[in-house]
């Protein structure tokens, strides 16, 4: 494992709140048992409206049939961005690894689909590729999620806490030797909800929820859910929110700036539940061009924030599914069952190559 390895690799990303896809070309090595990277090229491509619809809530609603059938078509889609990316940007990497798109994640119940066929990506690019990530993690009794602590620990190891903000919040940090992470709260995932509602994409810099007033017996409500007072490993998935989070908020009866002010200072709060004042702080993932999210952290927390350069706020889970898949090929594993609660650490994904 401490044989000197050097590769180049793309991670592709597609998170929850639709934002579309995050592309990101990198070249890790390893030297003397060290892994260290640079970002060669990045770009993020938005989805169709069709398509942002079924990977939203289409898909859990499709005929088997119909389900396997766009399975393959958005994998022929990433393939496609692909290859217009190497194109673009004229390189060849020796790895793509996918991290598809959430549709279903019932851990409880070993249920997971990541959608976006990686055969399809492989055959549509040519390029050895790795998909299906969590499936292993979860039949060995883990959450299959977070897999972003393992990059967390090899890439960013200066910061105290990793906080990662996309459509959920996610944590990752070191405790007694072992690499702790969770998810912590929707974030994203809620905020988008509303501000679609009104035909916009997102909530610029947090200025809507900060013209809102706080309603308490919501956020109250909000931080008495269960799942914020279980211990361990633990992660969220889309129908958690839309069962419990979404019929919470409606039934106030709200205005959107209250809605949004509300839960950001729910999502705030939860942060700095799992956090200590007075620690170094990384946020990154597209929460973290939200201003005024990021001051309720601040004013929660007592953290001293760091907020990294835009290329890695916005493409650090592509890097790290980049990563991914050059610790596949480097024969490491991905998974740590300290993270996930697997009963071992494992080695995450499928690959799919073309003998030329």
């Amino acid at each position: 494992m401490t044989e000197d390895f050097k590769i180049q690799s793309i991670g592709l990303m597609s998170g929850t709140s639709l934002d579309g896809l995050d592309v990101c070309c990198c070249t890790f090595t390893r030297k003397n048992g060290k892994w260290d990277f640079t970002i060669d090229c990045a770009r993020g491509y938005s989805y169709p409206e069709d398509m942002k619809h079924i990977l939203g809530t289409g898909a859990q609603q499709m005929s088997a049939l119909d389900f396997i059938t766009f399975h393959s078509a958005y994998g022929k889609f990433l393939g496609e961005k692909v290859n217009l990316f190497m194109e673009e940007f004229g390189v060849k990497p020796d790895i793509i690894a996918s991290h598809g798109h959430t549709i279903f994640h019932e851990p409880h119940k070993k249920i997971m689909y990541q959608i976006g066929d990686g055969a399809a990506i492989a055959a549509e690019t040519g390029i050895p590729t790795v998909s299906d990530f969590r499936r292993l993690d979860i039949m060995l009794g883990g959450q299959g999620a977070p897999l972003v602590p393992i990059g967390d620990r090899m890439l960013f190891s200066d910061y105290d806490y990793c906080l990662n903000i996309g459509g959920f919040s996610n944590i990752s940090f070191e405790k007694e030797g072992k690499r702790v992470a969770f998810d912590i709260s929707p974030v994203n995932y809620v905020f988008n909800r509303y501000t679609r509602q009104i035909g916009l994409e997102y909530d610029k810099d947090g200025e809507i929820a900060r013209s809102g007033n706080i309603c308490q017996p919501l956020l109250e409500e909000l931080n008495a859910l269960e799942f914020y007072h279980t211990e361990g490993p633990k992660s969220l998935g889309r129908e958690w929110v839309e069962e419990l989070i979404f019929p919470m908020i409606d039934k106030y009866g709200l205005s959107l700036p209250d809605k949004l002010r509300t839960f950001s200072e729910h999502a705030a709060y939860q942060v700095s539940r799992v956090t200590s004042p007075g620690k170094r702080l990384l946020i990154t993932g597209g929460g973290a061009f939200n201003k005024f999210l990021v001051e309720r952290i601040l004013a929660l927390t007592g953290c001293e924030i760091v907020i990294p350069d835009p290329i890695i706020i916005e493409y650090k889970e592509a890097l790290i599914f980049a990563l991914l898949g050059a610790l596949y090929m480097a024969d490491q594993p991905s998974c740590l069952s300290s993270v996930t609660g697997a009963s071992r650490d494992n080695i995450g994904g499928m690959l799919f190559k073309i003998q030329y």
